[in-house]
């Protein structure tokens, strides 16, 4: 519980300063490049997903500890790493490549529900 806690709060901070930074510091050059857009759909992910976490440590703490929820934890936050990631980078960089692994951490955004999902089902 304590780990995912941790993550997710780490996450969420970073989440707030990496979004700060794109809509100031960033900002024209993510314009200039037309990554706005891709941008923040990858700050718009990080939070969900920082705040998702989050709620699997409360849950870890409530239900006690599962695989399911651990499972769902680690997909969130290696979700976060790649999918968020990889648009952060691509905005930055332009490397249009970047793009063909967003969607494996989409996959593990996918995966952190389902687990979730079935977790909540063996209550």
């Amino acid at each position: 519980m304590k780990l995912f806690l941790i993550i997710g709060s780490i996450c969420a901070f970073l989440f707030v300063a990496i979004g700060a930074f794109g809509a100031h510091a960033l900002k024209p050059r993510l314009e200039a490049g037309g990554y706005v857009d891709t941008f923040n759909t990858g700050v718009q992910y990080h939070m969900i997903h920082s705040l998702a976490i989050i709620a699997v440590a409360l849950l870890i703490n409530q239900m006690g500890s599962s695989g399911l929820l651990t499972g769902a934890g680690w997909a969130f936050f290696i979700g976060i790493i790649i999918f968020s990631g990889s648009l952060y980078t691509l905005s930055l960089t332009g490397i249009s490549v970047l793009g063909a692994i967003t969607p494996i951490g989409g996959v593990a955004f996918l995966a952190g529900w389902v687990m979730l999902f079935i977790a909540a089902l063996n209550l």
